[in-house]
């Protein structure tokens, strides 16, 4: 589901009414029980939304108009466990969250079809969930799904370069 916040003057929350659900329909088919769509950005020409269904690992292009799914092709590669994206220009960051890893995919400009061209990780990561930028370096909170929690967990957030 796609959820539309209007949101108002001064940034003001709308009222519970005023929220659009849009159905996510098409090519993704959900798992009952898992993670299904996570993530989202805009494609790089702007026109479209990009998600990833985290049990699967497949990226979806969504029509913010009508909420149809079409698959993005990324050959046979897939991205499990995939939880923040990040593009940046044609770039698309994808972090796999229990894998430690962030998948660099190079998209093209209608978001339809892309090459995984690195895989990065870290000893650092601790089940990374987003991403963010800033100058010339990468941000992963991690949300450490294996450590029992506790109100003294410790919590981190990771910066690695940017591959490029």
């Amino acid at each position: 589901m796609l959820y539309h916040l209007p949101v108002g003057r001064a940034g003001a929350l709308p009222p519970s009414e005023a929220v659009v659900r849009l159905p996510l329909i098409g090519d993704i088919a959900y798992v009952p029980g898992a993670f299904n769509a996570n993530g989202i950005v805009r494609t790089p020409d702007g026109t479209g939304l990009i998600i990833v269904q985290s049990v699967t690992g497949r990226l979806f292009r969504v029509d913010p108009a009508t909420g149809t799914t079409r698959r993005i092709d990324i050959g046979t590669e897939t991205v499990p466990d995939g939880d923040g994206l990040l593009r940046s220009g044609h770039t698309l960051f994808v972090v796999q969250n229990r894998r430690n890893m962030i998948v660099v995919i190079a998209l093209d400009a209608a978001g339809t079809t892309g090459t995984v061209e690195r895989r990065l990780t870290d000893p650092r990561f601790d089940a990374p969930t987003t991403i963010a930028a800033f100058g010339n370096r990468l941000y992963l909170p991690n949300a450490r799904f294996t450590t029992p929690q506790s109100p003294t967990t410790p919590y981190n957030a990771v910066a690695v370069d940017r591959p490029f």
